[in-house]
Parts: C-alpha cells; sequence; structure tokens
C-alpha cells in the first residue's frame, strides 16, 4: 500500500507542476518579474475580453513598469510621451516590492507589446509580447 500511496503522490505532484507551467494555453492569470532590463518570463497568453489578474515583482533596484501598448501599436525608438495615448494598461511598481491588480484583457486577439516606461529601459530590451486569444 506504501509503494501505491507514493506512486499518488509523485503523480499529483507532477500534475501541479504541469499546471503551474500552463501547458502553453491562455491564462486569466499573469505572474510577472521584473528585473533590471528584463520580464521574467516575457511571453503571456491571454483569453481575449476575460479579467486578468496580475502578480508582479520587482526584484530590480528602481522603479519599473508593466505597460501594454494598444493592438497595432509598438513604441518607436524609446517609450516617451508621445506613447501614452497608445497605453492599453499599465502597472508601476517600486523596487523590492510586489503587488497584485486586475484588468480587463483587450478584446482583439493578436500580438501586444509589453514594455518598461522607465526611462532607457526599453531602449535596454525591456520588452515582453502579450498574446490574446480568442475563446
Amino acid at each position: 500500500m506504501k509503494a501505491h500511496a507514493s506512486v499518488i503522490v509523485a503523480s499529483l505532484f507532477a500534475l501541479v507542476l504541469l499546471t503551474a507551467c500552463g501547458g502553453g494555453g491562455a491564462s486569466t492569470t499573469i505572474n510577472v518579474s521584473l528585473i533590471d532590463f528584463q520580464f521574467s518570463p516575457n511571453t503571456f497568453t491571454v483569453p481575449a475580453g476575460k479579467e486578468i489578474t496580475i502578480n508582479v515583482i520587482n526584484n530590480g533596484a528602481v522603479v519599473h513598469d508593466f505597460v501594454i501598448m494598444k493592438h497595432g501599436t509598438t513604441v518607436g525608438e524609446s517609450y516617451d510621451d508621445e506613447d501614452l495615448p497608445n497605453v492599453y494598461w499599465k502597472i508601476e511598481v517600486q523596487p523590492g516590492k510586489r503587488t497584485s491588480a486586475t484588468f480587463t484583457a483587450p478584446s482583439e486577439p493578436g500580438e501586444y507589446q509589453v514594455v518598461c516606461g522607465t526611462k532607457g529601459h526599453f531602449q535596454s530590451g525591456m520588452i515582453a509580447k502579450l498574446t490574446v486569444v480568442a475563446q
């Protein structure tokens, strides 16, 4: 009976790990770490028009943003005031802090650029991709 219980526990553990990895499908939760000049992970897939919970931790030494640009728009050479009308949604996180928020995913499926709005971070490669899929 002990061997059978061990197999069940191991199977449940594997299932939890696979679920935690997301399996590559659309999720209503985004977990992201902001580290100086990168998002980890840097790709996200969410269902169109659904409420999304984002859990963000800033492991960097300066303020970071998670800025989703509107569909069909991207930042030019640098993120600045000219980009503000093209922002779909944004959250700012202070260094060493974590926060959670919710937003409604865009209703139009497609790829959306995600950037950090802190000066110089976009140019340093702090870019990610949000993929919105139809449900």
